[in-house]
């Protein structure tokens, strides 16, 4: 059970077994399909692992460093079966990873991981977020032709959707660690199995899809360096909270970061549908998009909005002239 206190903001003690439930309707519907690749096993492996380690730590309350050096250990699991980033293709121009390849691999499934459960901080945040991403690979993975990605993408999304319904607020059931985790490694793996194939342009789709969760982690840890304090080390600064202190509630908090994940999944998709100067475009927009959402939720903590400031004396001045 996840009881009240400390960060949290639910008032009654609530069962956090999420990651079971979904592991469970998810190795069953990937059972059921009978896929023919061998790559599904690194998948459920994993993902067994992975939950694993969530409910001890939700039990226990690992520490921050031996937490990660289980998800590394578990991130083996997928590069033992070869699931590696061990090139991209930027320009035409083939690049090797070699003995970078695996270091690399590890680094971004880690990232991803803990990206979904760092966001995990609203009844149905890390659940739906995590939902709108799969389809938004689900749909790429159409298009290139890859049924298997697609497939568990598929089934990924049922389980959710499944949970869903009793995890959105209020919650009768929590993700938990073991589910958030669970769910940012199945999105880390089939994201490197979805876009083999990598170029400098593909190699930023599943930053892109998971553009709120990946924000959020970056500037949760630039803000911990700036204030000298760990970047491991929790706080109430996420944009969940920061929408809270805005005045929005529970609810209109999770839909308004559904649009924000909606926003970033639809560009994902323009960018791999684009040429390359339609791609530099989205990529224009998409950055200035995260400038605004930083700004206006106040990410960095400063303060500071000078991007808002101008486009609001901008307009200012063209409502003036008119």
């Amino acid at each position: 059970m996840d009881r009240p206190g400390g960060r949290k903001i639910h008032l009654k003690p609530i069962p956090h077994l999420g990651g079971v439930a979904i592991l469970i309707s998810f190795v069953v519907g990937v059972l059921v399909s009978r896929p023919i690749e061998i790559e599904f096993q690194p998948i459920i492996i994993g993902g067994a692992l992975i939950v694993l380690l969530g409910l001890i730590d939700d039990k226990f309350d690992m520490k921050p460093l031996t937490k990660l050096i289980g998800q590394i250990l578990i991130t083996l699991v997928p590069i033992y079966y070869g699931i590696v980033i061990d090139r991209i293709t930027p320009f035409g121009i083939e690049i090797e990873f070699g003995i970078f390849a695996v270091p690399i691999t590890i680094i971004w499934m880690i990232a991803i991981i803990n990206a979904i459960n760092l966001i995990d901080g609203l009844d149905g945040l890390a659940t739906g977020v995590s939902i709108i991403a799969l389809s938004s690979i689900a749909f790429i993975t159409i298009l290139q032709g890859n049924i298997f990605v697609m497939m568990i993408c598929v089934i990924l999304i049922g389980s959710c959707l499944g949970f869903l319904v009793y995890n959105f607020h209020p919650a009768k059931i929590f993700l938990g660690d073991n589910g958030s985790m669970l769910l940012g490694f199945v999105i880390s793996v089939i994201s490197l199995m979805g876009f083999k194939n990598i170029t400098l342009i593909s190699l930023f789709f599943p930053i892109i899809i998971l553009g709120v969760p990946i924000v959020d982690m970056l500037f949760a840890m630039f803000r911990r360096y700036r204030n000298k304090v760990s970047i491991v080390s929790a706080d109430k600064s996420h944009i969940h909270h920061k929408l809270r202190t805005l005045g929005y509630t529970h609810v209109e908090s999770v839909i308004l970061i559904y649009f924000m994940a909606a926003l970033y999944a639809g560009a994902s998709i323009i960018l791999y549908l684009s040429t390359v100067p339609g791609a530099l475009i989205i990529t224009t927009l998409v950055i200035f998009t995260t400038v605004i959402i930083v700004e206006a939720t106040n990410l960095i903590g400063n303060g500071k909005k000078p991007v808002l400031n101008f486009l609001r004396r901008l307009v200012h001045k063209i409502v003036s002239v008119n």
